[in-house]
């Protein structure tokens, strides 16, 4: 179980929920620096899939003091346009479903957060679109005729779930890990302490930023 950075005692802000699908993405995540938190962070793995993603946030947003959680998505994704390489980030400005559209909050500044962050990564801000299975070849680039810049298979359903169950910000970040020119047989394969577990490994401190940024009061 994930505790709150320091000792607080009762939480004074809502905390964040970072969820996950993959025990390699949780290690990564649970291995970051979770300094300078504004409140309470839980990493969650879900499991694989939209389904499992939409349960998996349900019942981490149900349980005692954190309905209120900002969610960020988080993990692995497949890039979809040219010159993408594993270990860019990708910073969703929406996610993308077959329900609908889930609007991010803060990509820009996320965005930024992430460049500060781990520089010289490339940062990429799009939209981010889902699927149920693993995208390969032509379905790709039916997905990037349409605009979207990666894809995976648990950010969609995530962001939506999280919504649905009250308002609250919410944001999708993901590190490629294969791409048009860098496809890969499955994601097992990424389990050598490659390029994208060390970012998804460097990313917390982005997040915490973008989370205490968002609590600040609007002028």
């Amino acid at each position: 179980m994930d505790r709150p950075p320091g000792d607080r005692g009762p939480a004074a802000v809502p905390p964040l929920l970072v969820a996950c699908a993959l025990g390699i993405e949780r290690l990564a995540l649970r291995g970051g620096d979770r300094d300078g938190a504004p409140g309470p962070v839980r990493v969650v793995r879900t499991g694989m899939g939209p389904d499992r993603a939409a349960r998996g946030v349900a019942r981490a947003l149900a349980r005692p003091g954190w309905a209120g959680a900002a969610v960020v998505a988080s993990g692995f994704c497949a890039g979809l346009a040219p010159g993408m390489h594993p270990g860019d980030l990708v910073v969703a400005g929406e996610t993308r479903g077959p329900d609908g559209t889930t609007p991010c909050d803060g990509a820009d500044l996320l965005a930024k957060a992430l460049a500060r962050a781990l520089p010289g990564r490339t940062v990429h801000t799009g939209p981010l679109t889902g699927s149920d299975h693993v995208v390969r070849g032509p379905e790709r680039a039916a997905l990037r005729a349409g605009g979207a810049i990666a894809v995976d298979m648990e950010s969609a359903a995530t962001l939506r779930t999280a919504r649905a169950a009250g308002p609250r910000p919410v944001a999708a970040v993901r590190v490629v890990v294969d791409a048009p020119e860098h496809e890969l047989v499955r994601i097992g394969t990424v389990r050598g302490g490659i390029s994208a577990f060390r970012v998804l490994r460097a990313v917390l401190p982005a997040f915490s930023e973008w989370h205490r940024s968002l609590l600040l009061p609007r002028r």
